[in-house]
């Protein structure tokens, strides 16, 4: 087992995106450096967590520093939410409709998860990764 010094270290940099598409493209860049494979979807973000197949192993303790969080915070906030929840909407299939449009109720009631929300709990569900926001 790697002591805390041997930590695997990432750096997400919310300076670098402002949307949830950007989001992936600096999580490609940070977490699958020279892979051809890119994140474009919340489960594929997790799939790259279980590592194997990118910059760190599957048993590999990491450490994800999360640079201007509150920058993210926002940017990927209620509207980044709301708009991310309509254009599956309108898109229809192969979206679960019905279940889209309860998280965008309960997102607007204000019991619902924003997006920058679910990608804090996607990184913590990973036990062998520390999440930094800085």
């Amino acid at each position: 087992m790697l002591n805390a010094d041997q930590n695997k270290k990432i750096i997400i940099d919310g300076g670098h995106f402002s949307d949830l598409a950007r989001f992936y493209d600096e999580a490609s860049l940070v977490f699958m450096k020279d892979a051809d494979w890119k994140v474009g979807t919340l489960d594929g973000f997790d799939d790259i967590l279980y590592g194997g197949f990118g910059v760190f192993e599957n048993k590999d303790q990491v450490e994800i520093k999360w640079k201007a969080s509150q920058k993210s915070r926002e940017d990927l906030g209620l509207e980044a939410t709301r708009m991310f929840y309509e254009n599956k909407i309108r898109q229809g299939k192969p979206y679960n409709i019905e279940l889209i449009q309860q998280k965008l109720d309960e997102l607007l009631s204000g019991k619902g998860q924003t997006l920058f929300e679910i990608l804090i709990e996607i990184i913590e569900s990973h036990k062998n990764i520390t999440l930094i926001l800085d």
